[in-house]
């Protein structure tokens, strides 16, 4: 009988999947994750009742909250851990965003199946299900349910729980990266807040950002220094750069383009809202330094590099960086008309070509 409900099969497809990873531990980069959360979570809401007169709509997460209060029996303070967490965690805001990273913490901590076990044990909560349209209200599948998540069990995942501030929205999730730059009076980003998320909508010429090439326009500033930004209000990254000044910064990015390179799904609405309110806003491809090196000359493959000749002086063959100080002064001195040239920085010399010759 409980092979008829096609959740159970597409979920059981899902564990062959796991069980040919080559790799011995499961990252989000696996191709197997995305289909097995989602499957779980079909089958969580699967014959969910709404709650009294079926005025609220419930969720999966809202009994798991419930779990504690529940429990008479004092067996579960680990799951009040991971619930408090799930709760402190500011990315998710709806209890879709809450009971996904329950869900992928769980996964984590292989506890998921014991959470669907005590949920068993917890008649008040599983009366939530209808025992007719769902799979953990109805006996003849929930174990086979919850023998498919012990064979979970015996994956390993490390799935990274910081990268959690889409799951209200999907679960996809985005490109994310690390930024780190040194102490700065500006860095050169122009930001725009809408619904809550801080977007890059332009990087200034020969900013520090710029300098640094990892930052590019469209992208999201997910935190700063470890503060979350997924529900900013307008103005607050400047606020905590201003906390932070003279102090190293470390903002986590979200990439706009996604691992086929083409825009992350989810962000498709908020680009587009960001273009009406920005209307010469464009994605950036490419850190402005790249796109400039593209159209540099080249000499046997190396990139020649526009540059200014100001004169020239002889600081010897011997001495340390203190010659630099007496060389720059000496050569204002020549007082010598500017002259255009491509620098060709060889392995052991540095060549001055004239643009004109």
């Amino acid at each position: 009988m409980a092979g008829k409900e096609p959740l159970l099969g597409t979920l059981k497809a899902c564990v062959l999947g796991l069980q040919t990873a080559t790799s011995d531990t499961i990252k989000d980069d696996s191709p197997h994750v995305t289909p097995l959360c989602d499957t779980i979570e079909m089958i969580l809401r699967k014959g969910l009742k709404s709650g009294v007169l079926g005025l609220k709509k419930r969720d999966y997460w809202h009994w798991i909250e419930e779990l504690p209060q529940q429990d008479t029996c004092g067996r579960i303070p680990h799951f009040s851990v991971m619930i408090e967490k799930t709760m402190a965690c500011l990315k998710v805001l709806t209890p879709q965003g809450r009971g996904r990273y329950f869900l992928r913490m769980a996964l984590n901590r292989k506890t998921l199946a014991a959470t669907v076990q005590h949920l068993q044990h917890t008649h008040k909560l599983l009366e939530w299900y209808d025992p007719l349209f769902s799979v953990l209200g109805n006996e003849e599948y929930l174990e086979p349910f919850l023998s498919l998540l012990l064979v979970i069990l015996q994956s390993n995942f490390d799935l990274d729980l910081q990268n959690s501030s889409f799951l209200d929205e999907s679960w996809l999730l985005p490109v994310c990266a690390t930024y780190q730059t040194v102490p700065c009076r500006e860095l050169g980003m122009v930001l725009r807040y809408l619904k809550g998320r801080v977007f890059v909508v332009e990087v200034l010429p020969d900013s520090q950002v710029e300098v640094d090439e990892v930052v590019l326009a469209g992208d999201v500033i997910d935190e700063i220094n470890g503060v979350s930004l997924r529900n900013a209000y307008n103005g607050q990254a400047g606020t905590e750069l201003n906390k932070l000044k003279g102090e190293p910064l470390i903002f986590r990015i979200i990439r706009w383009r996604w691992k086929d390179g083409e825009v992350f799904r989810p962000l498709i609405p908020y680009l587009k809202g960001v273009q009406e309110r920005v209307p010469d806003f464009q994605l950036q491809q490419n850190p402005r330094s790249l796109e400039k090196s593209q159209e540099c000359p080249q000499q046997d493959g190396r990139l020649l590099y526009s540059a200014q000749f100001l004169g020239q002086t002889d600081v010897g063959m011997f001495g340390g960086k203190e010659i630099l100080d007496i060389g720059i002064t000496n050569v204002q001195k020549q007082n010598c008309l500017p002259r255009d040239v491509f620098l060709d920085i060889k392995e052991t010399e540095v060549v001055v070509k004239d643009k004109d010759e």
